[in-house]
């Protein structure tokens, strides 16, 4: 059985697995990270993706594990296809991620003066509150609510590639990390709170004709929402 490494989401740290862990074969070996900025990792002046996927590969190294199945939610989904597209791994699972531009990028770019100043939090705060983070079992709301950091250093480090490139060339940049992926022969595992636009997935499968979809309804946290069905899939 493969190894794991676990993958966060922005503003949080690998205690958000804690759930999920209790439903993993006690004998597989797992590795949480906690992403650059997050947690025990030091923070640093800038966040650029493929100094985010280099410091998770040093964590990997020092673990020891070998060809991991990389699992990441929501932005933590980006960063485990591009990983996965540069290192050694066995298979990606996204956690409720559309890797595709859409709305949410305009939202972000036409909030990026109040991201800058002294309101950012209020702008987070409107984001959450769009997560399904009431439809949680009591102990995974609690666990949401304070395995977290949000910071405005991370929010536009972490949407910098939103905020200063182009739809287009974030269509490219995930396109070409799925062709590594592909290329590699890798499985890829997409856990959605939601059935998928037909049209989405047919774009996927386009490019990863392997690709599965499970659904895992609660919202934007599906391994706090049903951690024994995402312990499943894996």
């Amino acid at each position: 059985m493969s190894d794991l490494l676990l993958i966060h989401g922005l503003t949080y740290d690998h205690r958000a697995w804690g759930p999920l862990r209790e439903h993993l074969d006690p004998g597989r070996r797992v590795l949480a990270v906690d992403l650059p900025g997050h947690g025990s990792s030091p923070r640093r002046d800038a966040y650029p993706l493929a100094g985010i996927i280099d410091a998770v590969h040093e964590q990997v190294t020092a673990a020891g594990l070998a060809e991991p199945v990389v699992v990441g939610h929501s932005v933590g989904a980006i960063i485990a296809g591009a990983y996965a597209a540069r290192y050694p791994a066995a298979a990606v699972v996204n956690l409720d991620q559309m890797l595709l531009p859409g709305p949410f990028f305009a939202v972000v770019r036409a909030a990026e003066p109040q991201l800058r100043g002294p309101r950012w939090r209020e702008f987070w705060e409107r984001m959450l509150a769009g997560m399904g983070i009431e439809s949680l079992p009591d102990d995974a709301r609690k666990l949401v609510e304070t395995a977290t950091d949000p910071r405005q250093d991370l929010l536009l480090g972490y949407w910098d590639e939103i905020l200063r490139e182009t739809d287009e060339q974030i269509r490219e940049n995930r396109l070409r990390e799925l062709r590594a992926i592909a290329d590699k022969g890798l499985p890829y595992h997409w856990v959605n709170a939601s059935e998928p636009p037909t049209a989405y997935l047919q774009w996927l499968r386009s490019v990863l004709p392997q690709a599965e979809v499970t659904v895992v309804p609660g919202g934007h946290f599906p391994h706090l929402a049903d951690p024994a069905a995402v312990a499943a899939v894996l």
